[in-house]
């Protein structure tokens, strides 16, 4: 299935590994032109330039999310190197799962105050593309109650609702926005490789949760995403597609 998003232009924070980076890469395996950020400038140039084999101009640059005029300066560099911007892709976490005030603080200036910067100093941009595109990842941790409760949980629940928010509020002038909520995401580097080698308990304890046997890899979030952000999700807008091989039991009415 052709995706449309050949020429289309992208930018996605955090994009250097994991789920971000299976987004970037899928979206330029798909043709589009590609901008990725993350805390490290150099990983991301690196990155970058690997994209670029798939015959797509891309970006990388060092961006922390929660500096607004850091952000700002990426996105505006991101839309006049790729000649504008269709597509947004808030991928950032700070991961906090601690129950003290610098935990709740980092979350909210990362997961939230990242996303709300990247989608208004993305906003004049997107509102000149004829198939714009908000995707930002939330987590089933935001649809129920489990071990990262606090503020990883809850600022994950508010960018859902931030997110339907916005494609209410967006609809008339042709930007969608849409979440995707992950379940557990195993990937070299990553949260769960941590996890299960510090804490081998809590690792089969989730493991054994899924009643695939099974976590996702970085892939399969990114084929959600990109699929939600491309032109043929034309008509699907202010949806949360839960991505989590039958994790959660909540019904999502």
């Amino acid at each position: 299935m052709d995706l449309g998003l050949k020429g289309r232009k992208a930018l996605v924070t955090g994009g250097t590994r994991g789920i971000g980076r299976a987004i970037a890469e899928t979206l330029a395996k798909e043709g589009a032109n590609v901008a990725i950020c993350s805390r490290k400038g150099d990983e991301a140039e690196s990155v970058a330039s690997e994209l670029r084999s798939f015959g797509v101009a891309t970006l990388g640059g060092g961006v922390d999310v929660s500096d607004g005029a850091a952000l700002g300066a990426f996105v505006a560099r991101s839309a006049e190197a790729l000649g504008g911007l269709d597509i947004v892709v808030a991928n950032v976490s700070a991961l906090a799962v601690g129950a003290d005030e610098d935990s709740w603080r980092k979350g909210f200036e990362t997961d939230i105050m990242g996303t709300v910067r990247l989608v208004d100093a993305a906003m004049p941009f997107l509102e000149k593309s004829d198939a714009a595109s908000i995707v930002t990842i939330s987590s089933v941790s935001g649809r129920e109650i489990d071990f990262a409760a606090g503020p990883y949980g809850a600022f994950k629940a508010a960018l859902i609702h931030y997110t339907q928010g916005l494609a209410y509020q967006l609809a008339a002038r042709n930007i969608r926005a849409n979440s995707v909520s992950p379940g557990n995401t195993y990937f070299a580097g990553g949260v769960w490789e941590q996890i299960e080698t510090g804490n081998p308990e809590l690792f089969a304890a989730s493991l054994a949760l899924n009643p695939t046997g099974r976590m996702a890899t970085p892939q399969e979030i990114a084929n959600a995403a990109v699929f939600l952000a491309s032109p043929i999700a034309s008509f699907i807008t202010g949806t949360n597609l839960v991505v989590d091989g039958a994790l959660t039991r909540g019904v999502q009415f």
